[in-house]
């Protein structure tokens, strides 16, 4: 079992919905990140995804584009990403990481090397978003096989014929994109969603976490009613573009999260 299977087991256990939060790597820079990072738990966060700033993130919008570009500018890479897991790890090994991010830079790295070092760093899942099923024998099979869940996005796009094949080697949870377009675009609307997650739920047995437009605390508590749980990023890394201390930008979360949780 990994620390994602974990994590969702002691939720539905205690009748819980998840709360996950996205925060690019090295954004602003390396020490605030980490220190962002490290105070999530404590904020609320359930499960952390962690951006893997690359130059080309074609998925997302101008705010984590942008999120991307300040980690690289302050000198991130898929290195430091990980040496970033290893600090978090030492003061906290429950608490499940996601990395996100496109395949380039583990390509670069080597599969069966990037594979090793995730795993040693403390990283328990992989959203891969520029890697269809088609492309599964290429990372999503030997991530399955080293211990690392492989979380899959399905879409409004993603028809009854298509949900199959996306749900094939998909574990940890589905992280089900609430709208048509790039991250930080349009609001996510409860009524829309919840059928689409029921539709999803009837083809599996993971949990499904819903992302994309979810900005507030009642947007939070909406979209988890509907769900397994909610994902926030692009409004936390905009509070990170503004220039928020990390204790700012944490209270936030916290708000978030508690807006997930009583769904």
């Amino acid at each position: 079992m990994t620390r994602i299977d974990a994590k969702f087991a002691e939720l539905k256990a205690a009748g819980k919905k998840a709360f996950v939060s996205y925060v690019m790597a090295g954004d602003p820079d390396y020490d605030t990140a980490l220190e962002i990072v490290k105070g999530l738990p404590g904020a609320g966060v359930d499960v952390i995804e962690l951006g893997l700033p690359f130059t080309d993130p074609m998925a997302d919008g101008p705010t984590i584009q942008l999120a991307g570009q300040r980690a690289l500018e302050a000198g991130m890479t898929l290195e430091r990403t990980l040496e970033m897991a290893r600090e978090f790890r030492k003061e906290d090994d429950t608490t499940p990481i996601v990395l996100m991010g496109y395949y380039n830079p583990i390509y670069n790295r080597g599969v069966d090397s990037f594979l090793a070092d995730a795993t040693a760093a403390g990283i328990d899942g992989l959203i891969v978003v520029d890697l269809p099923p088609e492309e599964d024998d290429e990372l999503c099979i030997p991530a399955n096989k080293a211990g690392l869940n492989f979380v899959r996005l399905a879409t409004p796009t993603t028809d009854d014929k298509r949900l199959p094949k996306v749900l094939q080697n998909t574990s940890g949870f589905v992280y089900y994109v609430s709208i048509t377009g790039i991250t930080g675009a349009a609001e996510a609307e409860a009524g829309d969603v919840g059928p689409e997650v029921a539709r999803i739920k009837a083809a599996t047995d993971l949990p499904v976490i819903v992302g994309f437009g979810i900005n507030t605390p009642e947007k939070s508590r909406a979209i988890a009613s509907v769900a397994d749980g909610a994902v926030v990023g692009s409004a936390i890394v905009s509070q990170i573009a503004d220039g928020k201390s990390a204790s700012d930008v944490l209270a936030f979360v916290k708000s978030l999260a508690d807006g997930a949780h009583s769904a």
